[in-house]
């Protein structure tokens, strides 16, 4: 698989040693706020191993869900609304709520999830992203922390994934712009 990138974007190395200091960083703030406990809700699939890393790296009590949303409309382009296919289940109102993404694009899937979210009425709602994609926000989202910051272009690996693949290389890469077609095993 590691063969399809061309070139690695960011290390398997440098993806740990980040994410120690993104969990530093997420428990400072929240002692600092006066609470030892979160809930984090993660956007799956994509950032289900960002989440798992990082929630290791989290010295706080720590309530876990899931939302499942559908941002693209084909494995490359991203859709202009993104829908809301599986909701959480845990009530989240009065807590104190980290949304862990993968990688921060266009902005609108995070900024849809972020009102749903608001909705159920969090104390606070704090975002936290592995990848922030420069040069491709249409909305005016930011996050609260992120891993790296990445230029516009296409990447794979460590849960990022192009028509199901990829997903669980130790690194992220660029992809070869020749496989960024869909290639025959689509």
């Amino acid at each position: 698989m590691q063969n399809d990138l061309a070139r690695i974007l960011v290390s398997e190395e440098d993806i740990r040693s980040r994410i120690q200091e993104l969990g530093a960083d997420i428990t400072r703030t929240y002692r600092e706020m006066g609470t030892e406990e979160i809930v984090v809700i993660c956007i799956t699939n994509g950032s289900i191993m960002f989440a798992a890393d990082l929630l290791r790296q989290i010295n706080l009590y720590a309530q876990l869900d899931c939302i499942r949303v559908c941002s693209y409309q084909d494995d490359v382009n991203p859709v202009s609304e993104p829908e809301i296919v599986d909701n959480i289940r845990l009530d989240i109102a009065g807590q104190h709520v980290l949304l862990i993404d993968d990688i921060l694009d266009t902005g609108r899937t995070l900024e849809r999830i972020v009102h749903v979210l608001n909705d159920f009425a969090p104390q606070t709602l704090r975002t936290c992203v592995l990848l922030d994609k420069e040069g491709r926000r249409e909305v005016g989202h930011e996050p609260d922390f992120a891993g790296f910051t990445i230029p516009n272009e296409f990447v794979v690996g460590y849960g990022l994934d192009f028509a199901e693949r990829y997903r669980n290389l130790s690194c992220i890469g660029i992809l070869k712009p020749e496989l960024q077609n869909p290639p025959e095993w689509c």
